[in-house]
């Protein structure tokens, strides 16, 4: 039994080193780094490929799964994205607007502040279900895919442009508002009383 399991090691050791040599040899054979859609692409079996990183990049492709970006221009803050997706990763805060606050690149009206805007990638999924249910497409997958960092807490994106001083200032005109319109609804009644 012990000689059994000495040749069973040595025949395991020998089948490691042939191919150890087998891909040591192949480097003298280098092949070209082509894109995914080239048709030779899966043909390539012979030699190695040492991709020089970041002076040579992996071709992406065009369906790739990346980086999150969101144009905050273009937001009408529904909500939609932070609801569907699956691990929350989303963060989104709104403030109503005392009117309307302009237009989308595609002319859905805004009628809402984006007071917090926060994706964590670290959390992040790449399911792609946040871009696929946005009515105004302002979130979208970037080809980035090389953003490293040395805090967990960098993987947190920030894409709101209001700072937490405007975003209590908004708060406050849109109460201001609704206590005026609440105050004019009473006179109102109060005046319809009277007569």
């Amino acid at each position: 039994m012990n000689i059994k399991n000495t040749i069973s090691a040595f025949t395991t050791a020998c089948k490691g080193l042939l191919l150890t040599l087998k891909h040591f040899f192949a480097i003298a054979k280098k092949r070209k780094s082509i894109d995914v859609k080239d048709d030779n692409y899966f043909s390539q079996q012979e030699g190695v490929v040492t991709v020089q990183y970041p002076k040579e990049k992996i071709p992406v492709p065009e369906v790739g799964r990346y980086q999150l970006h969101v144009e905050i221009d273009d937001c009408i803050v529904c909500d939609l994205c932070a609801k569907i997706c699956p691990v929350d990763c989303i963060e989104i805060e709104s403030i109503k607007g005392t009117g309307p606050l302009g237009q989308t690149s595609d002319g859905t009206v805004k009628r809402l502040h984006a007071a917090k805007f926060d994706i964590d990638m670290a959390k992040c999924l790449y399911c792609g279900l946040c871009t696929v249910v946005c009515p105004t497409e302002c979130i979208t997958m970037t080809n980035q895919y090389d953003r490293s960092v040395t805090q967990l807490s960098e993987l947190t994106y920030k894409f709101s442009e209001m700072t937490p001083e405007e975003a209590e200032q908004k708060r406050q005109e849109l109460a201001k508002q609704q206590a005026d319109k609440q105050a004019a609804k009473e006179a109102a009644a109060k005046a319809k009383e009277g007569k």
